[in-house]
């Protein structure tokens, strides 16, 4: 098993919180999603396995994250596949996995 935390930040001026929910900005957990995916390329071993021939199996979005935040991203991958958190502020925003196809 191989594992990696990526620390990233969500700056205020992130164009996802624009209209997503006015006066209670959050980060949707689409682009959620996408930090998660954009740490994991840049992890060596990990570099072009989240495309076309993976699949997103689970995904859990527990707490809000809001403008400024900071994000500990946590991956743990193996042959099978990728299993992700992210915390927020010491709380459990996200957790997820991500399988890879048979042969890959």
């Amino acid at each position: 098993m191989n594992a990696a935390t990526i620390v990233r930040e969500v700056p205020a001026s992130h164009p996802a919180f624009a209209g997503h929910f006015p006066g209670q900005p959050l980060l949707p957990g689409v682009s959620l999603l996408a930090e998660v995916m954009e740490a994991a390329q840049a992890q060596p071993g990990l570099a072009g396995r989240l495309d076309g021939h993976s699949q997103l199996q689970a995904a859990k979005f527990l707490a809000p994250v809001r403008p400024g935040s900071t994000l500990h991203i946590g991956l743990q991958w193996d042959t099978a596949g990728l299993r992700f958190e992210v915390h927020c502020a010491g709380t459990l925003a996200a957790k997820g996995q991500w399988s890879w196809s048979a042969g890959e």
